[in-house]
Parts: structure tokens; sequence; C-alpha cells
């Protein structure tokens, strides 16, 4: 067989795999990585790599480590979500690395974690002055968690003592100019309710919409493909 046919099929036949492999694991892999994670991104992906490029070996024991690999992830997800200690062992826990503006130098040195990744961190919260800083929790992926002191966190409604309208979910009811029937029915409109609608905004039909969404309970957003902006 024409060897260019066989890295196609080969090629085809890792990239579903892939694709099911991931369908399997779940989200985590497509979330914020863990450093067990992203190696296990990259093993996964080196192996169905190798499976469609390196002719000179047989195809099955690659979809074999796949299978290894993808198992064993799985183990390893049922096992820490059964135990919290597996779970700190393999996934490490969050670090508190400031608490009430004072950086915590022992906590930082045990996760490795640098003052100038801390400071990049904090700028890219919006915090540029550690004395607003009340906690701050080094998570798990990297990520890093802040709580403002009382006095520099934002004022909201009900600090104000004002009353709200009930926030809602908006919907879809068109997409790339194509009406979303079932999001119309969802939300107990029909196609003559668009229609209206549409005419009221000065639009004769719905291909001229790229997106349009309603949130409850009357707000409608129509964006269309020509805006007529300079």
């Amino acid at each position: 067989m024409n060897e260019g046919l066989i890295v196609l099929v080969r090629g085809i036949i890792s990239f579903f795999s892939l694709l099911i492999f991931a369908r399997i694991l779940g989200k985590q892999q497509i979330s914020q990585l863990t450093f067990f994670d992203y190696i296990l991104g990259i093993t996964i992906g080196s192996t169905a790599s190798t499976l469609t490029t390196d002719l000179t070996s047989r195809a099955w024991p690659h979809w074999v480590g796949l299978i290894t690999w993808a198992s064993l992830s799985l183990l390893l997800q049922y096992i820490t979500l059964k135990s919290k200690k597996a779970s700190d062992y393999l996934d490490d826990v969050p670090a508190v690395v400031i608490m009430d503006g004072k950086i915590l130098e022992d906590a930082m040195r045990k996760s490795k974690y640098r003052l100038g990744e801390l400071l990049e961190q904090l700028r890219d919260k919006g915090v540029f002055d550690l004395t607003q800083v009340a906690f701050a929790v080094l998570e798990k992926d990297g990520q890093l968690s802040i709580l403002k002191k009382a006095e520099y966190q934002p004022v909201t409604p009900k600090d104000m003592k004002l009353s709200v309208s009930k926030v809602a979910l908006s919907s879809e009811i068109i997409y790339d100019g194509l009406v979303i029937e079932e999001n119309l029915k969802n939300i107990k409109k029909d196609m003559n309710w668009l229609l209206s609608q549409l005419k009221a905004n000065n639009i004769s039909s719905p291909s001229e919409v790229f997106v349009a969404s309603f949130t409850p309970p009357n707000t409608i957003y129509f964006d269309l493909y020509k805006d007529h902006m300079q």
C-alpha cells in the first residue's frame, strides 16, 4: 500500500482515537492543566503522532499505549475522587502565599513560586498594591486567587441597598443567519414573534443577522453582518 495512503488512514484513526479519549477523560484535560495533566496530554499526543507517521512500526502497540495511559488516567481520577489524601498527593494542594498584605516566603519556597511570578499575576488581576490583598492563594493549576481587603472591594447593589432585577441566561435565537427554532420554543416564542422583532428593528430577514439573542424578561440583541459602522 502507498505510504501516503497509510499515513492518511493512520492519521484519521489516531485523530478520532484522541477525540474519543479526550471525551472519556472529561473537561479536566482542556481546563487549566495541573502538572500531571500536562505530562499526560504530551504523552498521549506524542503517542498518537508516532502512530500516524512512524511507518517502521506496527500500529497496534501504539493503540495499546494510548489505551493504557487513558485507562491509568481514569483510574487515578477515580482514586482522587474517592480519597482526599490521594488527591492532595497527586494534584498538590492550594497554598496561601499572601496573608493580610504580607508575603509568606516559606509557602512560596515550598511551592517553588517566584516573587516575579507572584507580582505578575497580581498585576494581571488588577492589583498593584500588596497592602490591598487580604489573601492570595496559589491554586493547584498555578493560577492565583485573590481576596481583597473589605475596604478595597467594589461596592455592590446589596451594599447600596438597591433593588435589582433577577439575572437570567441569554439564548441564541439566530446564529450565523439561521433561526434556532429549539431555542425559540424554550423561551416560549414563535417565528411570528421573531419576524415582528426583526421588522421593528428594520431587518427584513434572519439571513441579515450574524447573531441574535434573547434575555428574559424582554431584552433582545441583534448583530448584523452589515453594521454600517465607520
